[in-house]
């Protein structure tokens, strides 16, 4: 009996090792193409980008790291939180928010969604927004439905000495101002000369009832560039997309099957290559190793 409970084990663990490889979990949140947390896993645009730490998934590039709170495939976008931004119930100010600006080849696959709005906070006179428009056509907005007026009306800012009775201090610039991402390209505190920032999107066609119903985050959409029917193919076979070295440097997309990679699909012909080739029936042949080992042990134990 317990022979046969071994082998049942053994199965099972077998079609473990032969799942998708790539696909990972942290905390709640599932990764998966394009994304990955393991090398070689996903599209090579998104390569270096998620990390899981502690079951908690944080999304990196060069103004800072961000928690995931969200990935919609169906949709393509993906939740951010910066620890520095404000939102209706606490104001953060000094001028440390990450914002979001991402390097210069990273740009083409994700950038802020259009309903995302930037409530810049306390920005100098001398702000980048603020140069080429004329004191009363500042480049600020309502967007999405969500505006800096309302924003004001958040109790938080009681406690920075704010009690809304406008969003202008006297002539000089709005204390808040509601920009797009597309009017600034990278929201830099730093570069803006501002003190602080919240960002909040829209995800719903309805009004909403004030800014403690905001979503606050930011929201960006992500986009493959050019074709992806290769992954497409690769998966219809039972494949598993990601990426390796290619020749003469750079990376190249593979289609990792079950004892090889393949730069078509899993039903091509061809010889294993790689070291990633050989990660399961190495696996494979150490569980057998174990229960054969197990066996014996449990056979010398009966006599």
């Amino acid at each position: 009996m317990k022979f046969l409970i071994l082998i049942l084990s053994f199965v099972t663990l077998f079609e473990i090792c032969v799942v998708d490889a790539c696909r990972s979990y942290c905390g709640n949140i599932t990764v998966d193409y394009p994304f990955g947390i393991r090398n070689g896993c996903g599209h090579p645009g998104y390569r270096d980008l998620l990390f899981c730490m502690n079951d908690v998934l944080m999304f990196h590039i060069s103004s800072g790291s961000y928690r995931v709170l969200d990935i919609d495939y169906a949709y393509q976008s993906i939740t951010l939180h910066d620890p520095h931004m404000s939102n209706c119930e606490t104001i953060v100010l000094g001028g440390k928010g990450n914002g979001f600006e991402a390097e210069d080849w990273r740009t083409p696959y994700f950038n802020p969604t259009s309903d995302n709005v930037f409530m810049l906070i306390g920005c100098s006179p001398k702000s980048p927004i603020f140069q080429g428009f004329p004191e009363k056509k500042v480049p600020c907005r309502n967007i999405s439905g969500m505006s800096c007026e309302e924003y004001m009306s958040c109790p938080a800012w009681d406690m920075v000495g704010y009690r809304q009775p406008g969003i202008h201090s006297g002539s000089g610039p709005p204390m808040c101002c509601g920009v797009g991402f597309e009017s600034v390209k990278a929201i830099n505190l730093s570069k803006l000369e501002c003190e602080g920032y919240s960002s909040a999107y829209n995800l719903a066609p309805l009004k909403l009832r004030g800014p403690s119903d905001w979503a606050y985050g930011i929201r960006v959409k992500y986009e493959l560039q050019g074709s992806d029917a290769f992954c497409r193919a690769c998966v219809a076979t039972s494949g598993t997309c990601g990426y390796e070295p290619a020749d003469g440097g750079g990376l190249r997309h593979v289609c990792m099957c079950d004892n090889h990679n393949s730069t078509t699909n899993c039903d091509s012909v061809i010889s294993p290559t790689g070291a990633s080739s050989s990660v399961r029936p190495k696996a494979i042949g150490s569980l057998i190793i174990y229960f054969i080992a197990m066996n014996i042990g449990f056979q010398r134990r009966q006599r």
